[in-house]
């Protein structure tokens, strides 16, 4: 047997606790922040005021030496050359994770005043999942997860971690979000740990609950913590902000589960990625909360995440980090380029949905409940979307995405509007072409 590490024994220690402790996976019970070359260099920051001898980097009357060619690429007078060849900490740039933390409190508004951690930085939102999924997941573990859901969660989920996915229909009879089933497999789930994924706006559906079923929701998921059951709620807000309709539910649900009840362990996945624009700087974060958590509990899950970063990339983008962060505290269009993308994202969704609403009387596909996000999707009605999405690719030039083979996805936020009507009338002409 593997023997701990007296700093992972610490940190399990002070999380035993606490609600968390129980869902550590093996490799989360090993893991803890060295107090290796990383933490001893941040200690020197501060304190070697001489000679700093201690991070592996090269440096020139306190920079770090780097090509010109690439720093001559920014503009002149916005960075330090620290500020883009230099590492990140461990954590991400603090006042850009403060900054974060703060605008998510904005957004998510019920989040005023609960205990939440200081969002860490994580090399996008994939690698957050799968960070929580080593953490906190074991092999054979079942996670609980709508069946329409993002084609990574089985390859996290299963193929790297070993666990089961347990999947239960995302819609119920009205078209709305299955609530008692998600209840139902919450309550099925064998042990006395339960662990969920909810994604809104999901991937591929474009569907988030309206804020009378998230209420629903997070009561059903209060109601199997009371129980006596633990639940861990992965809240993966890839695509939040992106609500398209009055009804909808707004805040994240981990806004309503942080400190909902003591046997729920909430999480947060965000990203920079859509909600910033920045799709390829791969700059994510992850926030912990729990009724039940004290600062200390908080600090040892943060530096058993801190050692998991460690471990695989060592640290984050750090030139992607300074830029989101100028933009944050000196952007002079920051807010205009947000608007101006949602605003079109919008128009692109209503474009859509009159496309499909020419189509109701037609059955041979059947378009899902959509109201937010970037996508929509059809069921193919027990026909392979395979065969669609094929078809579609080599006779019409379209590209779109099949998952799981009965679900066809269309990403209207990357055609044009004056395209999509066409492109919804030629999905469901090949589709008529293939199975009429």
């Amino acid at each position: 047997m593997h023997k701990l590490n007296n700093l992972a024994i610490e940190l399990n220690g002070i999380l035993k606790d606490s609600v968390a402790y129980g869902f550590l996976s093996p490799m989360g019970q090993r893991m803890y922040f060295p107090k290796g070359i990383v933490a001893q260099s941040d200690e020197a920051k501060e304190k070697a005021k001489l000679y700093n001898a201690t991070t592996g980097l090269a440096t020139e009357k306190g920079e770090p030496f780097h090509l010109t060619d690439i720093f001559s690429a920014f503009r002149d007078g916005v960075f330090r050359p620290s500020q883009i060849f230099s590492y990140a900490p461990g954590g991400g740039d603090k006042e850009l994770r403060a900054i974060w933390q703060r605008e998510m409190i904005a957004k998510n508004p019920h989040l005023e005043g609960k205990k939440i951690s200081m969002p860490i930085v994580t090399a996008g939102l994939t690698h957050s999942i799968s960070l929580i999924a080593n953490l906190f997941v074991s092999p054979e573990d079942e996670v609980v997860c709508p069946d329409l859901y993002w084609d990574n969660y089985e390859l996290i989920f299963q193929d790297l971690i070993g666990a089961r996915m347990k999947l239960f229909p995302f819609y119920d009879e009205k078209g709305g979000f299955n609530t008692e089933g998600m209840k139902k497999a919450l309550y099925d789930v064998k042990g006395d740990y339960a662990r969920i994924i909810l994604n809104f706006p999901n991937n591929p559906t474009g569907y988030t609950p309206s804020a009378s079923e998230a209420k629903a929701i997070v009561d059903a998921i209060v109601e199997v913590a009371s129980s006596g059951k633990k639940v861990m709620v992965l809240s993966d807000d890839a695509y939040f902000g992106l609500f398209f309709e009055d009804d909808v539910e707004k805040e994240s649900l981990f806004a309503y589960l942080a400190d909902a009840h003591e046997n729920i362990f909430a999480i947060k996945g965000d990203a920079a990625t859509k909600e910033e624009m920045v799709w390829g700087f791969r700059i994510g974060f992850i926030t912990y909360a729990s009724k039940g958590f004290t600062d200390a509990h908080i600090d040892a899950l943060q530096k058993k995440t801190l050692g998991a970063i460690r471990c695989t990339v060592s640290n984050c983008d750090r030139p992607g980090q300074s830029l989101i962060l100028n933009a944050y505290k000196n952007g002079k269009s920051y807010l205009a380029d947000k608007e101006h993308l949602f605003s079109v994202i919008r128009s692109r969704y209503k474009a859509v949905h009159k496309a499909v609403s020419k189509h109701k009387d037609e059955t041979v596909l059947t378009p899902y409940s959509f109201n937010s996000g970037y996508f929509m999707g059809f069921s193919t009605n027990g026909h392979d979307a395979e065969e669609l999405r094929k078809y579609l690719l080599e006779k019409y030039s379209i590209g779109t995405i099949n998952i799981v083979g009965r679900t066809l996805r269309v990403a209207y936020c990357s055609v044009e509007e004056e395209g999509l009507e066409d492109l919804i009338d030629k999905v469901y002409q090949a589709a008529g072409e293939l199975w009429s």
